[in-house]
């Protein structure tokens, strides 16, 4: 069987001031015809700024849902001045099915992404309690060291699924010996994905499906990007570009239902 690789898509960037919800589902919604099996959203207002009110999101998310079932997945985190329960406000939406999960704390350009262990804590005691399925976001070697950690404290659902995040400056970099360096340190039988902040090629992410990653995230929040040369007006053309690399490298792109199975979600 070829391997799977289910393509998440990130569709708003965060400086987007103008949070429009039909206009992202319907990019959205083509996206997932073209190989999408996932939808990664924060939760943001009408001017795009993070917030606990779940509006904007559900209203976006019901648009979607009209005409597709890609997998829903809110993110819980996001440079701002939210509370760890604020962040928290989507795992209790039954529309979400999984969700980011952020393990530590990190210098993202000139911010400091703060995550601190206690409210990691708090974040994965509620992704439990909510039967929400995590992506473990990773930023550097040492939080897939702090997951092994807080494996032996909690019953993370099955199967645990870490993305390596590369490119954020103050962060891991892209680069091949970074990403190998990453891997290196998840443990053989855990998922494993891929995401490349800022990405103008196509390096890192055949690198990574050559290495085994079964998840690849594109999208408007991290780069609008196909070559140096080239920036798209939707992420349905990132999208399809990912979907053409993955065949390429003789992988299988990801249904929604294949994803599902995949991360052990009910379908």
């Amino acid at each position: 069987m070829p391997q799977q690789v289910l393509i998440s898509v990130a569709p708003v960037n965060a400086g987007d001031q103008h949070i429009d919800p039909r206009a992202i589902a319907r990019d959205v919604i083509e996206s997932a015809k073209l190989g999408a099996a996932q939808v990664h959203l924060h939760i943001r207002d009408a001017h795009g700024a993070l917030t606990p009110d779940l509006s904007v999101f559900q209203e976006t998310v019901r648009y979607i849902r009209q005409e597709s079932d890609i997998i829903i997945q809110a993110s819980t985190g996001g440079v701002s001045d939210l509370t760890i329960q604020e962040r928290c406000a989507p795992l209790y939406d039954p529309m979400v099915e999984t969700c980011s999960l952020n393990v530590g704390s990190v210098n993202l350009g000139e911010a400091v992404y703060l995550n601190p262990i206690q409210d990691v804590r708090y974040c994965v005691s509620e992704v439990i309690r909510q039967h929400v399925f995590p992506e473990i976001e990773v930023f550097e070697i040492g939080m897939i060291d702090t997951v092994l950690d807080l494996l032996k404290d909690y019953d993370f659902p099955k199967p645990v699924l870490f993305n390596i995040v590369l490119g954020h400056k103050g962060a891991a970099p892209a680069t091949v010996q970074a990403l190998q360096a990453l891997r290196s340190f998840i443990p053989e039988g855990m998922l494993w994905g891929i995401t490349h902040f800022g990405r103008k090629d196509d390096t890192i992410f055949a690198e990574a499906i050559r290495l085994g990653a079964c998840t690849v995230r594109v999208g408007f929040e991290d780069s609008n990007y196909l070559n140096p040369d080239t920036q798209v007006a939707t992420n349905a053309e990132l999208v399809a570009h990912t979907a053409q690399l993955i065949r390429s490298l003789g992988c299988e792109v990801a249904t929604p239902a294949q994803a599902r199975a995949m991360l052990g979600l009910h379908s």
